[in-house]
This record gives structure tokens, C-alpha cells and sequence, in this order.
């Protein structure tokens, strides 16, 4: 569901706003769920989506719609319980087709004839609601279950995650009932207005997707130029910056900085700082302050699209830029609370 934010950033890519978080669930065979009820525990029901996502092979399209968009994609999704592999082709927009392989992405834009080959860690991208399972997420979210509804066909199961302050949007949630897999996700306001959904449209559980095929095809670059973008393992600490801000539940999940690609643009690294709270994320951009691209955009510091927020904020000679799945409040907080070490 997440939006790239072309123009408006300057990377050219964002590296997965919601990227760099461990794959470790623990066991969780022992900790599923059956269907839930009032009173159910977040933990367990989020522990049998993290599961539900990573151990079904699957094959369908789903649809995110916002207030004014729409697009559509198709995914081709395979575990064998220590190797995953899906594909997504765009189905909308430019022609995109994306093969991840446990953390190695390879994004093929055909019309530019372009292969981008990146390592990135888990995403937490829809139908995989959860990067990681993570108990922390009951502390800024309550469990409300709404009943049952029919999703592309499929009986499921319908909750909605309240938050417990204004710091972060809600969720309603369908999981298909046998197998917990997320089938509609819709991302809310505070007035519990939809923002954005993600929804499949069709979906067929457990077919015999193969993995050596869409590995086959992830290999196949002829004819293609591959660009491995440089991405490198940082703290921010080490980069001379700081977090002074306080945004409860949010906790510093990775850094990492990339070189500027374009030869046009002044040299330097883009550096890229994640916070999550175990459902949304955001991430901070710290770039070199850059005039022509920039003064545009002083005057006007926020922007929204669907479910995702912008705020921008110069510092000195730096250009900063917070993006995330969270209200616009939150991203100023974090924006103006980032800060260099002295």
C-alpha cells in the first residue's frame, strides 16, 4: 500500500519505507489462533498473520483504492517453510514487475529496459500486514472484533485495530477464517474515515505455485541493464544525528545510507532512519539541502496521499523529509525533532 513519492523525494527509490526489520517469529506454530472473539489476545491473532502470510502459497489480485486512485496488481506467492518466493506485476501504471526471493528484490521496469537489484530486509507490506511479530503492538493498539464477511468469495473474519492515541491510525482487518491470510485491509482515520484499502479482488489458496519457475524467472536479465543501487549499514549516531523528539511507541528500527545516483545532483549520501511501532512506520531522509530542487517546497510542508503523509523541514544546510502510514501530526514531530549532534 505504500506510495513512492516520485518528484517529490529525491530518491530516485525509496528503499521500502517499512524496511529493516528481523524475520524472527519465534514459535509460532505453538501461539496460533483460532478465529477471534472478544476478549481475544492482539498477540496471538497477530502471531497467526505473521504465520498466515509467510507459510501459504497463494495466487490473486488485489486492488488499493484511495480517495482519488486506484491501482491493481497481480501476485504469485510460494513458501516451502524456509525459502519465500513472490512475484507482483502492476497491472496498473507503468509496467513494473517486482520478484522478491527471501531478501533479495529484483524490480524490472521494461519499458526502461532496467533491472534494480536490491537486499532488503522484511517488508510489512499488505497482504503481509506484519514485517515481525512483535508484542509491543498491543500496548498502542486494542483488539475489536466486528463479525464475519465474504472477501473475493472467501469467509473471514473482520477486527479492527483502535489505537490508543492520535499518534497513529487505525486498522480494520479481514483474515480468511481457515487460514488467517489478510484479504482486505483498510487503513482509518481518527473519525474512522477509510483513507486507503487494499483488497483482493480474486484469490486462490494453496495452488501449486512453483518456486523453481519464479526463480527461473527472477534470474532472467537478458537484455536488461542491472543497476544495484548502493545501500549501506549505518547508525545515525554515527552519522551525526539525533532523535530528540518523543513519539510514544515508535522505536528506531534501522538506518541505512545510499549514494546520490544522480551525477546531476550534489554529491553526498541520502540517509534513511526507520521507526515503527510494530504496524506503521515512518522514515526519516536526510539529504544535502539542494536549492533548485528544494525552495519549491519550503512553503509548502506537508503533503498527503491516501494513507500516506509527507512532512519536509530545512535545517541548515540539510533538506529532511519524514514519510509514513501515520498522521501528519506524528511526521511533524518526528521532522522537527531530528536534530545535529553537536
Amino acid at each position: 500500500m505504500r506510495r513512492l513519492l516520485t518528484g517529490v523525494l529525491s530518491l530516485g527509490l525509496l528503499v521500502c519505507a517499512n524496511a529493516a526489520w528481523a524475520q524472527s517469529a519465534g514459535n509460532l506454530a505453538a501461539n496460533r489462533a483460532q478465529s477471534p472473539h472478544e476478549g481475544a489476545s492482539i498477540s496471538h491473532w497477530l502471531l497467526r498473520l505473521h504465520d498466515a502470510a509467510r507459510s501459504r502459497s497463494y495466487v490473486g489480485t488485489f486492488v488499493v483504492t484511495t480517495a482519488d486512485s486506484m491501482s491493481s496488481s497481480r501476485i504469485w506467492h510460494v513458501c516451502d517453510g524456509q525459502q519465500q518466493i513472490e512475484r507482483v506485476d502492476a497491472l496498473t501504471g507503468a509496467a513494473r514487475s517486482t520478484f522478491r526471493h527471501n531478501d533479495k528484490v529484483m524490480t524490472f521496469l521494461p519499458e526502461r529496459r532496467v533491472v534494480i537489484s536490491e537486499t532488503r530486509d522484511a517488508l510489512g507490506l499488505f497482504p503481509n500486514l506484519l514485517s515481525r511479530a512483535d508484542s509491543s503492538i498491543a500496548q498502542q493498539y486494542r483488539l475489536k472484533v466486528l463479525g464475519r464477511q465474504r472477501v473475493a468469495g472467501l469467509d473471514s473474519d473482520v477486527v479492527q485495530l483502535v489505537p490508543v492515541d492520535a499518534l497513529r491510525f487505525g486498522y480494520r482487518v479481514w483474515t480468511e477464517r481457515e487460514t488467517g491470510v489478510v484479504v482486505k485491509l483498510q487503513t482509518l482515520d481518527a473519525a474512522e474515515g477509510v483513507l486507503e484499502q487494499a483488497a483482493f479482488s480474486e484469490l486462490k489458496l494453496g495452488e501449486p505455485v512453483s518456486m523453481a519457475k519464479l526463480a527461473a524467472l527472477m534470474d532472467d536479465t537478458k537484455g536488461y541493464q542491472v543497476k544495484k543501487p548502493e545501500l549501506v549499514k549505518t547508525t545515525a549516531a554515527q552519522e551525526g544525528w539525533q532523535f530528540k523528539g518523543q513519539v510514544v511507541g515508535f522505536k528506531p528500527m534501522a538506518c541505512h545510507k545510499r549514494a546520490n545516483s544522480d551525477a546531476s545532483a550534489r554529491q553526498g549520501n541520502t540517509l534513511q532512519w526507520v521507526f515503527s511501532d510494530g504496524l506503521a512506520s515512518v522514515s526519516l531522509f536526510i539529504e544535502d539541502f539542494d536549492a533548485s530542487r528544494h525552495s519549491t517546497m519550503v512553503h509548502h510542508d506537508r503533503f498527503a496521499m491516501g494513507a500516506t503523509h509527507m512532512a519536509t523541514r530545512r535545517l541548515g544546510a540539510w533538506w529532511i523529509t519524514a514519510v509514513g502510514e501515520v498522521p501528519v501530526q506524528t511526521l511533524a514531530i518526528f521532522a522537527q525533532g531530528l536534530e545535529r549532534k553537536q
